[in-house]
């Protein structure tokens, strides 16, 4: 048997050593076998699906504010929404039908405001142009009022919208504008699609709604925001019942 130089057996048995302690440090990093998901996150991946949900719903709920924008399905018809809400009141866009309203929502009080094609569409007599450009003040009594209104409560609108329907399960990590997240499904996706923050709060990200009924995004959460009564000048009495349609 050919002996081997000391300096080279003492260079092979460093880098013997050296290569175990790199793969030992690794596999210790990686928890014996691959990255760790869970790995700087808020921890919620870890949980069961319901408890993620619960988590996520107990977050939107504390939250002093959020904007949500994407689209709802209800009554036969979809509606386009860009709104930024809070405990207090909500300001923002809805889309129906070709046409875009603004919602105003100050405590108790709503306005409305349109330009002359929406009230003209709605009235088909041409005499709203007055209208056109101003807030309206709909009153509490009015149809309008209850089917508007809650796209300006943050309570109402997210009870209605933050629910999965079926067995709930989770379906892997995510990303949603630049965030990672969990995503929570029932009925694998048929009962709709839920994703949650992985970082910090667990917040709703991103939900798409059983049945096609629409699919929404959800930032701000906790940024707060100003709503003011608009002034007199920009106010109007509509003077009849407002369209729903």
């Amino acid at each position: 048997m050919t002996a081997i130089p000391r300096g080279r057996a003492r260079r092979t048995a460093l880098a013997t050593v050296t290569c175990a302690l790199a793969v030992t440090g690794a596999l210790a990093l990686s928890g014996c076998g691959g990255d760790d998901p869970d790995a700087g996150t808020n921890g919620v991946g870890k949980l069961p699906a319901a408890k993620i949900q619960a988590k996520s719903r107990a977050a939107a709920d504390a939250a002093s504010a959020v904007r949500l924008s994407g689209t709802v399905a209800a009554g036969g018809r979809t509606y386009r929404l860009d709104m930024r809400l809070k405990a207090d009141g909500g300001t923002g866009s809805v889309t129906s039908g070709g046409s875009t309203f603004q919602l105003l929502r100050i405590g108790e009080q709503l306005y409305l405001k349109a330009d002359a094609g929406f009230w003209n569409h709605a009235d088909g007599d041409g005499a709203t142009d007055k209208l056109d450009g101003k807030y309206v003040k709909v009153p509490q009594g009015d149809p309008a009022y209850k089917k508007f209104s809650g796209f300006t409560d943050k309570a109402v609108l997210l009870e209605g919208l933050l629910t999965l329907h079926g067995k709930l399960a989770t379906d892997g990590r995510h990303e949603q504008s630049g965030t990672r997240t969990v995503r929570v499904t029932g009925d694998q996706g048929s009962g709709g699609t839920l994703d949650v923050s992985l970082e910090g709060t667990p917040y709703p990200l991103s939900l798409t709604r059983a049945g096609n009924a629409g699919t929404l995004r959800f930032s701000d959460w906790g940024r707060n925001f100003t709503v003011r009564e608009p002034a007199a000048s920009d106010t109007v009495d509509y003077g009849r019942q407002l369209p729903t349609s």
